[in-house]
């Protein structure tokens, strides 16, 4: 249904901070809730958090509380990652979803994936 696109993904050294970008396609983009998830090299992905369809719910994992911040601009059809603080275990690849019917924990109940942007954080 969406076509996800990331970027913003990079090298970084412990301390610092990045935002990641996820673009969407198609003109309905505003009714569907968005997430963000992770998967460090060798281990399973990972719910992050996410946003609903009008930005007014957040939902975090107990890994991303306090380091990291989901935002949306439905204007520009692209959801946000803000990360600060970053350390080495934050190491994977990032990916962005959608979902016309709500915020999911688990990974199959999201409709679209993008294709990820790898994160590096080094110590």
């Amino acid at each position: 249904q969406v076509l996800l696109v990331e970027s913003g993904g990079g090298l970084v050294q412990a301390g610092g901070s990045l935002r990641l970008s996820c673009a969407a396609s198609g003109r309905t983009f505003s009714s569907y809730s968005m997430g963000w998830f992770r998967q460090p090299p060798g281990k399973e992905r990972e719910f992050l958090l996410a946003i609903s369809a009008s930005g007014g719910s957040t939902y975090y994992a107990d890994s991303a509380k306090g380091r990291f911040t989901i935002s949306r601009d439905n204007a520009k059809k692209t959801v946000y990652l803000q990360m600060n603080n970053l350390k080495p275990e934050d190491t994977a690849v990032y990916y962005c979803a959608a979902d016309p019917t709500g915020v999911h924990y688990l990974t199959k109940s999201w409709g679209s994936w993008g294709q990820g942007t790898q994160v590096t954080v080094s110590s």
